[in-house]
Formats: C-alpha cells, sequence, structure tokens
C-alpha cells in the first residue's frame, strides 16, 4: 500500500476506539483515509483521537451503540451528513469479554447482549450504512470474526455463537449486494494482545510466557497492527476478486495441534 492508497476515501470503524479497532483506525488513517471511529465508550473515543494526533493522524469520533436502531439510524445520518458516501464500513465492535460461567448460571439477558451488539449490531450498520455505500466507487465491508467461530473453550456460548453468526452473515451478505457492487469479507482473529491499544485507564504492559508464544507456529502472540494489515488489503481494489470469504489472521495457532 502507499500513503495515498486511501485517500478521499471515507472508513467507518465500529468499536474503533480501543484494540483491534483503534489498530485499523491507525493503520487506514496512515494510509490517507478519513476514517470515522464509533464506539459506545466516549472516555475510549476521545483517548483515540488523542493517540492519533500524538502520530499526527487525524479521525473523527460519533458515540453509538450498535445494538440501538435509532443510535446507528442517528450514526449513518451524521456520516453522510459530513461525508455524502461510505467507502469501508468495518463491523469491528463487539463484546470481548463475555460470561464464561456455567450454562445453569447464564442469564439468558447476557447471552442476548453479546448477540445484540456482536452480530445484530453489523446488521443494524450494514443496512443504514448501504444508502452509503451505494455512493462510493469501489464500496466494502469487512466484519470482524473469531477463531472462536471454528472453536471453543468451555462456556463461551454467546461469543462462540455470535461469531459464528458473522462467518455466515459475511456469505450471505456477499451474495446479497452483488448487484450494488459491494464486496463483504470478513476477518478471524486469534489471539491478539490489546493491553497497549487500551483506554489510558485500562492500559497495561502485556506478559507473555513462552509457553503462550510456543502455540504460535510464528512464535508470538499477534497485535493489533496483524489484523490492521489484512484489513487494509480486504478492503482495497487489490482484493477486488475476493468476496464472502474469511481470513484466518492467528499466527497458525488453529493449525497447530497442540496435547496436554
Amino acid at each position: 500500500m502507499t500513503d495515498t492508497y486511501y485517500k478521499d476515501r471515507v472508513v467507518l470503524i465500529t468499536g474503533g476506539a480501543q484494540g483491534i479497532g483503534l489498530g485499523m483506525a491507525q493503520a487506514f488513517a496512515t494510509e490517507g483515509a478519513q476514517v470515522v471511529i464509533t464506539d459506545a465508550d466516549e472516555e475510549a473515543g476521545k483517548d483515540a483521537l488523542k493517540r492519533l494526533q500524538e502520530n499526527k493522524l487525524t479521525a473523527a469520533f460519533i458515540p453509538c451503540d450498535i445494538s440501538s436502531e435509532q443510535e446507528v439510524v442517528a450514526l449513518m445520518k451524521a456520516v453522510g451528513e459530513k461525508y455524502g458516501k461510505l467507502d469501508v464500513l468495518i463491523n469491528n465492535a463487539g463484546i470481548a469479554d463475555p460470561f464464561t460461567g456455567d450454562l445453569q448460571e447464564m442469564r439468558m439477558s447476557e447471552f442476548d447482549r453479546v448477540l445484540a451488539v456482536n452480530l445484530r449490531g453489523p446488521m443494524l450498520c450494514t443496512k443504514y450504512g448501504f444508502p452509503l455505500l451505494q455512493k462510493a466507487e469501489h464500496p466494502a465491508i469487512l466484519n470482524l470474526s473469531s477463531t472462536r467461530a471454528f472453536m471453543s473453550e468451555p462456556n463461551t456460548f454467546a461469543y462462540s455463537a455470535s461469531k459464528g453468526g458473522i462467518e455466515a452473515l459475511t456469505h450471505s451478505l456477499a451474495v446479497s449486494l452483488t448487484e450494488d457492487r459491494i464486496r463483504v469479507n470478513a476477518i478471524a482473529p486469534g489471539w491478539i494482545e490489546t493491553g497497549p491499544w487500551q483506554k489510558e485507564s485500562q492500559r497495561y504492559e502485556p506478559r507473555h510466557t513462552k509457553e503462550d508464544k510456543a502455540q504460535h507456529p510464528v512464535g508470538r502472540v499477534g497485535i493489533p497492527a496483524d489484523v490492521a494489515e489484512a484489513a487494509l488489503f480486504l478492503c482495497s481494489d487489490r482484493a477486488g476478486f475476493i468476496t464472502g470469504q474469511h481470513l484466518v489472521v492467528d499466527g497458525g495457532m488453529t493449525v497447530k495441534m497442540i496435547y496436554t
């Protein structure tokens, strides 16, 4: 990529204030995109803008709870009024630390909340962002799935279900939006360390053991930049013949057999 590839292209990143979302915001802004960050955490949003400014990068921040249809409608209206189009929609926002207790202890309200944000949210953003994507020359949607869509630890019912839903939603949208020239793909990250990319009040320095690193054939845990590089490619014209696919970005962890 060059520093002008995304020049004048509008990129909306949900959950863009922290973690993988912030890493993608930094990457697209560096490439010259007009980045719009949306996040339900306003403290994190302000902190993200500060961090970008410190790196001589700019972005806009619009607070939004993507599980709320009313707030998503307002978000897309604001984007439309300011930019008039949307070139790239990145559905990244999600509840990353859901309930992990025993099945009998889980309240259905907790299950419903995870699906409302992780699965319903991307559908809402796609539905109401669609008219703006139609106005772009080469529109693209990128959904953030997870390797948890294909494998699980115990008691991650809601999160795994939501990410499996994202995989299905991705290929369904890809087939449905062909006549509108909108490509739709997904990235399924594995273990991505986000500690240094959290808002200031929750930031921490990671400590990974030799065992942590050894689980990955590449010899390390992932960072947001690893996902961001994949996103830059999939949302670009260089990936013009790719749609309805998912790209696993996990350092090879899901293909390595581990015996205990």
